[in-house]
């Protein structure tokens, strides 16, 4: 049958299989490729740190009357 998918891409539908095939793609990188990654990952982690900040903090226009 046509439709049907090759064995190399149903050994990575399995945990394993998937962490396999992301180490083979990160390996096949450059050095560049690879700090640009790093940058981009600090980014991200960054923006969900101001994110939790901000959804944390007090909310300066709700204040109390006394």
């Amino acid at each position: 049958m046509a439709d049907q998918i090759p064995d190399e891409l149903w050994a990575e539908t399995t945990w394993e299989g998937n962490r396999r095939a992301q180490l083979r793609r990160a390996l096949e990188l450059t050095l560049r490729e690879r700090l640009q990654a790093v940058e981009d990952m600090m980014e991200v982690a960054q923006r969900f740190q101001e994110m939790r900040s901000r959804r944390n903090a007090p909310d300066r226009g709700q204040g109390t009357a006394d």
